[in-house]
């Protein structure tokens, strides 16, 4: 390398390397470089400013498009993270949604409620199930509108979590309880806990009759999986007043009553052998159905069953409870009849039942598109109201109504025995998390050191290896090779080996 070479190389690094402000290219060239560069004229400078401008503009751009971009594959990551369970029912047709989900006005222009059944009977794409809910959310509303006494607060979402609620420590209490085992909502005040807080506080301070109660965080829950918070808050305002699944939350629980009641009497009209072995062993559906009522089957049964009741849910309202209800224990009523003990009836209500195969989902979910119960629950509720009126003019207890209250007291204790267990339980579980989340910080603390401090020994080992670089372009090839060979030659001490010893 000659001395035209290196300053021809010098100048093109200056080209490249381009000056923060127009007197720098003076106040910084190298002292090493063979000649003078020659004197730039104002239109140089200009040249080079609109020229730096242009860099940093493109700079910026690239950073916000790389920003975007990393958004988006966080996005596409909880997505997937939130619809990660096994699809139930027929073969979905993604055309036939989209064309349905794309239809001008179709959030003010009625459809054809059969086809929209149809529609949901052939399945629903999960990528797009949010979008199918909130269109018959819409389509519902078209057709029905509320009674001005019940007609739904307007305060917005936004505003509604500026606010504090009295509800508070009862959310947050529950959110570690909520689908635990969900990679979306296990991670402690997560992206997904955060969300559930949100939406249940604010659903808190618009219904405040209800307030919050434990089986809705689970509905909430299923609506998070499949949209925005906003969204969930809209859809779940629908299934509360709209559909009226509310009365079963108020603190009198006369709704839940009421189904417990409708449900008794349609295993004794469809599946008398059924109803007739639970009476035996003083097992009423309070004890295994109020959850599933209560939390929409969420809190036991898998997510894509679950998923599918709330398409079904969203068209044909709470009556579809009771079908779901109605199928599970008649498609498992060979297996309970065998169970001779009320522990083991319980069990297996509870913990056997829930899980179900594929092939049982499915079964399931096609003997409830073909039952029509609606006239049996509205007899057994004017039934019921017709038997508390007649018990509150006759004053006297009768012996059936003793009976019932032996049960009833009975499940109360055992429910309480259950709750203590429990409870000492999950005082366990809290110290081992507690402790578990220390160890965490601990851990993150440390980390976030660790990569400070490589990060500052990469900038420094990066900066050394330019000034490295730009040291070895400035010296000529000869001096390069003398310094190799050198270094070649030179101990483990860094000193030049000694000649070998004559003998």
């Amino acid at each position: 390398m000659n001395k035209a070479s290196m300053h021809h190389s010098d100048q093109s690094d200056a080209r490249e390397l381009l000056p923060l402000s127009p007197h720098a290219s003076h106040s910084n060239q190298d002292p090493m470089a063979a000649g003078e560069r020659p004197k730039r004229t104002p239109a140089d400078y200009r040249a080079l400013w609109k020229t730096a401008i242009r860099q940093q503009i493109l700079l910026l751009r690239m950073e916000k498009e790389n920003q975007r971009l990393e958004a988006s594959r966080d996005e596409l990551h909880i997505r997937k993270m939130k619809l990660s369970y096994q699809e139930v029912g027929s073969e979905s047709k993604e055309a036939l949604w989209e064309k349905k989900l794309t239809t001008p006005g179709r959030s003010t222009v009625l459809q054809d409620k059969e086809q929209l059944y149809r529609a949901l009977c052939q399945g629903v794409p999960k990528s797009r199930r949010g979008e199918v809910w909130l269109l018959l959310c819409h389509q519902h509303r078209l057709c029905h509108r509320l009674p001005q006494r019940q007609h739904v607060p307007d305060t917005p979402y936004r505003d509604l979590l500026k606010q504090l609620t009295a509800q508070q420590h009862a959310i947050l209490v529950d959110l570690g309880r909520t689908f635990p085992s969900h990679e979306y909502f296990s991670a402690q005040l997560g992206a997904g806990q955060l969300s559930l807080y949100n939406l249940l506080k604010a659903y808190s301070l618009l219904d405040t009759e209800v307030g919050y109660c434990q089986g809705v965080s689970f509905v909430a829950g299923v609506l998070l999986l499949h949209m925005s918070e906003e969204q969930a808050f809209d859809a779940l305002k629908f299934l509360m007043y709209d559909l009226g699944i509310r009365r079963q939350y108020k603190p009198d629980m006369v709704s839940l009553q009421i189904q417990m009641y409708q449900l008794s009497r349609l295993l004794h009209d469809y599946h008398r052998d059924l109803y007739n072995h639970l009476e035996e062993y003083e097992i009423c559906p309070s004890l295994y159905a109020a959850p599933w009522f209560l939390t929409l089957f969420a809190s036991q049964f898998p997510l894509g069953f679950v998923s599918r009741i709330f398409d079904f849910l969203f068209i044909h309202g709470p009556e579809v409870i009771f079908k779901v209800a109605l199928c599970l224990l008649s498609s498992h009523q060979g297996a309970i009849v065998e169970c001779d003990s009320f522990e083991s009836i319980v069990d297996y209500l509870k913990s056997t039942l829930p899980t179900l195969t594929h092939a049982q989902m499915e079964h399931t979910i096609a003997k409830v598109m073909e039952m029509d119960i609606s006239k049996q629950l509205h007899t057994y509720e004017v039934e019921y109201h017709v038997l508390q009126d007649e018990m509150l003019e006759s004053g006297v207890p009768q012996a059936d109504d003793s009976d019932r209250l032996e049960k009833l007291e009975k499940t109360n204790t055992q429910l309480k025995k259950q709750n203590m267990d429990l409870l000492e339980k999950l005082q366990a579980a809290r110290q081992k998390i507690q402790t578990l989340e220390t160890n965490v910080d601990n851990f993150l603390s440390r980390e976030s050191k660790m990569k400070h401090v490589m990060r500052s020994l990469e900038q420094e080992r990066a900066s050394q290896q330019r000034s490295i670089e730009r040291m070895r372009s400035c010296l000529p090839p000869d001096t390069l090779t003398h310094v190799e060979m050198t270094h070649i030659r030179a101990g483990p001490n860094g000193k030049a080996k000694a000649g070998a010893k004559k003998p």
